[in-house]
């Protein structure tokens, strides 16, 4: 395993160079749209731009790898990433920010998805656990690095978006001078969200909702911080509060998903998480630090909800079907990553900065909810057959795709064997 890392390390080290730049880039537009008074719905719909932008890469990237190869899909990605934030320092635009964040989200799931299926294929069924393990710490503990990064300079000028581009820039060095072979690359058929639905319910439902408020936590909660009235280094600290959290969390409840009734966890959790959300609206106007808390006590159960969502819903699937289901999870993630950040701005600024949490509380509640009712009317899937929970990082990643193929090709190689 250690070898496998190692040898992976040029992957690594391009996706924490994305991930630092992405972070800083994201909490930068938040507060360079508060200093430009730009108004907070609008601010909202920018950032959701930018998963409209994931959902168009999640689909015609691996196409392009097909037609031109991994490297080059990445040279040429990571230079529209690199060019579009000097973008937003060159035109000061709202109709302008709005394209240029498509143009991004479309680069950056385009990058995850080269990065992520060249990690599955340098990994083993034994050690892919720990692959992915591995990559979500270097991508939280990245995008809390590039919180800090804020710091650095005067958010009102250019120096920051062109770190940003800088560090772009440089994630594409080692991978495009890497020895090691690019994988063979195919993506599964989609099966339909509606028949998705069917088998899963409560699991299409958690993926759609987690999407809605982890998009808002991340793209929205820079321009709450700011409102309030944080300073840069603590607006750093708000956003980097609920990744640490975040990281910490997913492997006690990632155990406890694969020990007991999956759903009572996803139910526990989610309900933990909008109790989280309320105590940190109370929290906020003592002091910055309760905020802190607020937000780490938020990020530690929030950001394992798409991963338990996603196992809960494997529970209900044959591994043939994981291959295309696996796709439209990845669509309806999406669906609500567009919605939570233009909906959350929206109440924002008819009604308060503190809707920030209550929205955010709100749709975790309804998780729970709803989990409650399904419990009424389908017994559990047995502990026994339930599908392993598997950390995921980001629900733009296809390795999930590609992992479930192996597994679903493995399956059918000992059909094959049993019936000769």
């Amino acid at each position: 395993m250690h070898k496998t890392i190692l040898t992976a390390w040029p992957l690594f080290f391009g996706a924490s160079m994305i991930m630092v730049g992405n972070g800083l880039q994201t909490t930068l537009l938040g507060v360079r749209a508060a200093i430009e008074g730009f108004p907070t719905y609008s601010t909202g719909i920018i950032m959701s731009m930018y998963f409209v932008g994931t959902m168009l890469g999640s689909h015609f990237v691996p196409k392009l790898i097909r037609g031109v190869g991994h490297i080059r899909v990445f040279a040429a990605l990571s230079a529209i990433a690199s060019t579009t934030v000097l973008f937003h320092a060159l035109f000061v635009s709202e109709p302008v920010w709005g394209l240029v964040r498509i143009v991004t989200g479309f680069s950056y799931a385009g990058l995850y998805i080269v990065i992520e299926s060249w990690l599955n294929n340098a990994a083993t069924n034994q050690t892919r656990g720990k692959m992915m393990a591995t990559y979500l710490v270097v991508l939280y503990t990245s995008m809390a690095a590039g919180q800090y990064l804020l710091t650095m300079a005067d958010p009102g000028n250019t120096s920051l978006f062109i770190m940003s581009s800088i560090l772009v820039t440089i994630a594409v060095l080692p991978i495009s001078l890497s020895s090691r072979p690019a994988p063979q690359f195919s993506a599964p058929v989609k099966v339909s969200i509606k028949e998705l639905y069917k088998s899963s319910p409560l699991g299409v439902y958690a993926t759609f909702a987690s999407g809605m408020a982890s998009a808002t936590l991340f793209s929205i909660g820079p321009i709450y911080a700011a409102q309030a009235g944080l300073t840069l280094p603590q607006i750093s600290t708000f956003m980097a509060a609920a990744i640490i959290s975040g990281v910490l969390m997913q492997f006690p409840i990632g155990w406890c998903s694969d020990k007991f009734d999956r759903r009572q966890v996803l139910i526990a959790v989610a309900a933990s998480t909008s109790i989280a959300c309320f105590l940190a609206m109370l929290l906020a106007p003592i002091s910055p630090y309760a905020l802190f808390l607020g937000m780490f006590l938020i990020g530690g159960t929030a950001l394992t909800i798409y991963g338990l969502s996603t196992a809960h819903t494997n529970d209900h699937l044959t591994p043939v079907q994981i291959v295309a289901a696996s796709a439209s999870l990845i669509m309806v993630n999406g669906m609500g990553s567009i919605i939570g950040p233009t909906l959350s701005s929206s109440l924002m600024n008819l009604i308060a900065p503190s809707m920030f949490f209550v929205m955010l509380g709100c749709v975790y509640a309804s998780i729970a909810i709803f989990g409650i009712y399904r419990t009424m009317k389908r017994p559990p899937v047995g502990v026994d057959r339930q599908a392993h929970f598997v950390v995921q990082p980001s629900p733009s990643s296809v390795m999930i795709m590609q992992q479930a193929a192996e597994q679903s090709q493995e399956t059918l190689n000992e059909l094959k064997k049993h019936d000769n």
